[in-house]
């Protein structure tokens, strides 16, 4: 799953990605595109350590991409943003402090966004129009296909985002192949000043319902360097709250669909990252080709009723262990043991 980091030079990406990750950002990378895992955490693992006691502890993890700062003059932007097409999730860091403008940074970097778009689709319907004026065999396809993209096109043009569309199913194959910005998901970082005392009110002027958080990327590295001492004294006195690091990757993860489910056993306890609405195959898959090639059956259990009755034999002696097949939706805490031929 990769997540990439975007927005202007200065806003504090770079300081977003190495309190995520811990992978301090080298300077010598300023103008490329740096990436580190971000693990998820979850409150069951230790539940299912205690039972278990397995040897080995694995957690799905975040591909975070840290991409080089965009211009205000929007020059060079463009090659900058193509850099992270391939991401399945957009952070907007959006600066708030020594008097910017964020509420007008936002919206003038949501056009570099669209501009982005609207050029690689005016290039596709372009090249389909001299298509089309050929006879070949596949000449009604490229034309649907146009007159699919021709309405997005405009609706763009006209300063609207693909969020904003209602698209039918052939203009969602049509742009499948683009990854377009404006239909990836997004959550936006304000960063705030070390001292501001109502970070929140920039959440309300700033977005328009996108996911959004508000803090100091500052003064969460500067409380990251003390000790659990140090940071609590001070927060007390200045009387601050630090931000939750794991409830902004669990943000992270709602606004990409994705969740977890968990493998257990005394070899691993494993976390694994999946699309929500996802079945039993897909996550068997997810851990090995094999399993989904010769599935049998999901064996699952919630992790919660496992953690409470504290094992395996007591969730079978209370019928808690469930026999699912291949289109079986993944559910939030599901435990599996895939069963395979």
């Amino acid at each position: 799953m990769k997540i990439g980091i975007v927005g202007y030079q200065g806003a504090g990406k770079s300081t977003l990605f190495h309190w995520l990750t811990g992978e301090t950002p080298d300077p010598v990378l300023v103008n490329k595109t740096r990436a580190a895992m971000a693990p998820v955490p979850d409150p069951h693992v230790a539940g299912l350590c205690a039972i278990y006691k397995p040897k080995k502890v694995t957690l799905a993890s975040l591909e975070v991409v840290d991409t080089p700062g965009l211009s205000r003059t929007h020059e060079g932007n463009a090659a900058k943003l193509a850099l992270i097409r391939e991401a399945s999730c957009l952070i907007m860091v959006i600066a708030a402090f020594d008097g910017s403008a964020p509420a007008a940074d936002l919206r003038v970097f949501q056009e570099d966004l669209l501009i982005a778009d609207l050029d690689i689709m005016s290039r596709r319907i372009e090249r389909l129009r001299e298509s089309v004026k050929k006879p070949r065999p596949n000449r009604d396809e490229l034309q649907a296909e146009m007159e699919a993209l021709m309405p997005l096109c405009e609706a763009m043009e006209n300063g609207r985002s693909l969020h904003q569309v209602d698209m039918t199913p052939e203009q969602k194959r049509a742009t499948r192949s683009f990854q377009l910005f404006s239909e990836k998901p997004r959550l936006i970082i304000i960063n705030t000043a070390d001292d501001e005392a109502n970070p929140g009110q920039f959440i309300e002027t700033v977005t328009d319902g996108t996911p959004a958080f508000a803090f100091s990327l500052g003064l969460e590295m500067e409380l990251e360097s003390m000790t659990e001492s140090e940071r609590d004294e001070f927060c007390r006195e200045m009387e601050v709250r630090p931000m939750d690091r794991d409830r902004v990757v669990h943000a992270i993860m709602d606004t990409s669909a994705q969740m977890l489910f968990f493998t257990a056993g005394e070899k691993e306890v494993r976390t694994w990252m999946i699309p929500r609405g996802a079945t039993a195959v897909d996550a068997a898959g997810g851990i090995h080709t094999d399993l989904a090639h010769g599935f049998i059956r999901a064996e699952t259990m919630n992790v919660d009723d496992l953690i409470r009755l504290g094992s395996e034999r007591e969730m079978k002696a209370q019928h808690l262990v469930r026999h699912e097949p291949k289109d079986y939706v993944i559910q939030d805490g599901d435990v599996l043991l895939i069963r395979h031929n």
